[in-house]
């Protein structure tokens, strides 16, 4: 009988396009041993194409490594998976000589298999590691081994994925690939900030009680991207939004794609601007200067009729907890704000409050954090623009 052999490949950018690389393994079927993987930089690219050349690489170590076997790619591009089980079409130029090239190297009878983001860890830290290598040394990086790593000593009998993934000679962040085994599934938070609003536009104070404006003809077209981006990214349980109008109408178009129900939740909700909603900075700062100086200087101050970001804080993390409970160990797209989506990444980073200060959030954005069931976060991107 033919040895079986799994590809699990993955890539990513950090800006889309910015500074990309790509990650891939190949582990045998039977013992989960790693056969080789390899993580590179390749310049700056988007995500597509870091996941494309993840997948050459992968048959590539399959060729060079188990030439006869019978392979598996496993990913959580649900594009690329499509794309190459000739299910969808390959509408991008970009892609296609890419999809070429991986076509003449995959096998006849090779398998295509689509996995949640969560169980291709292996694959998506070789390409982080790589990216931090280049971002240290300022080098092209290449990391990863091609000697056979140790097996996980008790791997799931029916899920290759689950298995430890083997570690470099700088090793790897124990967050990843190894909780699952020992904690459980985390539950995965995809933080989606609305599209724009006139108000947004304008860059006016819009907060909760305030004028509450539906999104703007860009605005529902980037809530379009968001919600095909995230069909094709995750395999998503529930959706959960903020009460305003912009929110619940970015949630609607998310909920069209996935075929499901929006869930409210008030603590996702804009912080309270009160006086100052609809308002833009230098109004405010001419016609509440004082005011305006002892907000900027402490989020124990609140607007005249509103909300501290102390408060709002505090109802985030309410609500972080209330949807941790209602969806452990599952995927739910979060529609909110600035303001409470920062709060998020500042409740998985740990940090101070001023951490806020420095963030910039895009409209339309998705940052991701997955909290394990032991109360342990990982932030799995920040801001990211889907195209």
């Amino acid at each position: 009988m033919s040895r079986k052999v799994v590809v699990e490949a993955d890539g990513g950018s950090r800006g889309n396009p910015g500074p990309a690389a790509y990650g891939a393994l190949v582990r045998d079927a039977e013992t989960h041993e790693v056969l080789a993987q390899r993580g590179e930089t390749i310049g700056v690219a988007t995500n597509n194409v870091a996941e494309y050349s993840g997948l050459i690489a992968g048959l590539e170590l399959v060729r060079d490594h188990a030439p006869d076997a019978v392979v598996e790619v496993r990913m959580d591009s649900k594009l690329v998976i499509e794309q190459m089980a000739g299910r969808w079409k390959i509408k991008h130029a970009s892609m296609k000589p890419l999809a070429e090239q991986a076509r003449e190297l995959a096998p006849a009878d090779v398998t295509w298999t689509w996995v949640p983001r969560e169980q291709n860890g292996a694959a998506d830290a070789l390409a982080n590691e790589a990216m931090d290598e280049e971002a240290r040394t300022g080098r092209p990086a290449v990391v990863g081994t091609i000697a056979p790593a140790e097996p996980d000593p008790s791997p799931p009998a029916d899920d290759l994925t689950a298995a430890a993934p083997a570690q470099s000679e700088k090793g790897s962040n124990p967050l990843l690939g190894w909780r699952g085994s020992v904690h459980g599934e985390p539950t995965t938070l995809v933080l989606l900030r609305h599209g724009v609003t006139d108000s947004t536009v304008r860059k006016l104070f819009c907060g909760s009680g305030g004028t509450d404006p539906g999104l703007n003809a860009d605005g529902e077209a980037q809530a379009v991207r968001a919600a095909a981006w995230i069909a094709r990214k995750h395999q998503v349980d529930a959706i959960v939004a903020s009460p305003l109008r912009r929110t619940q109408e970015t949630a609607g178009f998310v909920s069209r794609e996935l075929g499901l129900d929006v869930a409210l939740e008030p603590g996702m909700a804009e912080a309270a601007f009160g006086d100052w909603d609809g308002h833009s900075f230098a109004e405010i700062m001419e016609g509440w200067p004082d005011e305006l100086s002892a907000w900027l200087g402490s989020t124990a101050v609140a607007p005249p009729g509103g909300e501290t970001f102390d408060a709002v804080y505090e109802r985030v993390q309410a609500a972080r907890d209330r949807i941790l409970e209602r969806y452990a160990g599952q995927t739910v797209v979060v529609t909110s704000h600035v303001t409470p989506i920062k709060m998020m990444v500042r409740l998985a980073l740990d940090a101070p409050m001023s951490v806020i200060h420095a963030m910039e959030l895009a409209p339309a954005s998705i940052t991701t954090i997955a909290w394990w069931p032991d109360g342990t976060p990982s932030l799995r991107n920040f801001s990211v623009v889907p195209d």
